[in-house]
């Protein structure tokens, strides 16, 4: 299976790269300047280019609260972009695996949302988004959406990765305590959306594995005990370690508001897909490990 993934430096694309052998498949990244989001002229092109059984789109306008005051290339790379995507790989007959988020819920249901909730999102990111499902599900039929949502990595710039390098300057970090999701690493997105990817190519009759899909880290928690979850486990590998300060989200204003329920049900993918993601601290433990391997040896250097 070759598997063209739209992005080059993102998080989840990364992780696709690293991942894809261990699955029998090849990962073939494909981003700015051959093909941009940004520009949909020479986005088909791009694709038939490059050459795949399955696209993954694995870009995307993801600074948050920048987007705020930059909307119109929020929305064309997430929402334009996404469905010009979308209908190159149905013009070269081959399914989509989109990326999607929680940022397309308000936050205020009290439990874990569903694919078939109604979405309502807060800001210019999670309206981008959303654009680009609804874009998705216009121009392509062999589909599948997946809204993950707290992705972190050993790649790029991720929450887990910030609390580590404050963990280095200050004895004490503040932490939004009154916000709940699941964190999720990218390496098991990875492992998840190989599967859906092969479950479309390999089960093409099958419609219920096309549509909408949660798929995030298995467990729920806060922001404030993800922080002291982290840096539980740096103390344990003898990394830098700091104490947690609840607060709550007034106390930390940004651009963008958070929806603070975060909580993806994800039964849907594991009984259509077979997909189920590891527990979010079994999938932890790893990274900071590897996080803080690779910073001895940048050191070292």
């Amino acid at each position: 299976m070759r598997i063209i993934v739209v992005g080059k430096e993102g998080q989840v694309a990364r992780a696709l790269a690293e991942r894809a052998r261990a699955h029998g498949a090849q990962a073939v990244l494909v981003g700015r300047p051959k093909l941009d989001l940004a520009d949909p002229s020479g986005i088909e092109d791009a694709l038939i280019e490059t050459g795949g059984d399955v696209i993954v789109n694995a870009a995307a306008y993801t600074a948050v609260d920048q987007a705020e005051s930059d909307p119109e290339l929020a929305e064309a790379i997430n929402g334009i972009g996404a469905g010009a995507l979308a209908g190159a790989a149905a013009a070269m007959n081959v399914p989509i695996v989109h990326l999607s988020t929680d940022y397309v819920f308000d936050g205020t249901a009290d439990r874990p949302y569903r694919e078939d909730d109604p979405v309502s999102p807060l800001g210019v990111y999670g309206a981008s988004k959303l654009l680009g499902e609804e874009a998705v599900a216009a121009e392509a039929e062999n589909y599948a959406i997946l809204r993950t949502a707290w992705v972190y990595s050993p790649f790029g710039k991720n929450f887990v990765k910030t609390m580590l390098r404050l963990a280095g300057e200050r004895d004490e970090l503040g932490v939004v305590a009154d916000q709940f999701g699941s964190p999720t690493s990218a390496l098991d997105i990875a492992d998840g959306v190989i599967a859906v990817s092969r479950n479309l190519l390999e089960r093409p009759d099958d419609g219920s594995l096309r549509g909408l899909f949660h798929m995030t880290g298995t467990g729920f928690t806060s922001w404030a005990d993800f922080a002291a979850e982290v840096f539980a486990l740096s103390a344990k590998f003898g990394g830098p370690s700091a104490k947690v300060r609840p607060i709550a989200s007034v106390d930390y204003p940004t651009p963008a508001k958070r929806p603070a329920n975060s909580r993806l049900d994800c039964t849907k993918l594991k009984d259509v897909h077979g997909v189920v993601l590891p527990p979010w601290r079994q999938s932890l433990e790893p990274c900071v490990k590897r996080l803080l391997q690779e910073t001895r040896k940048e050191v070292a250097r």
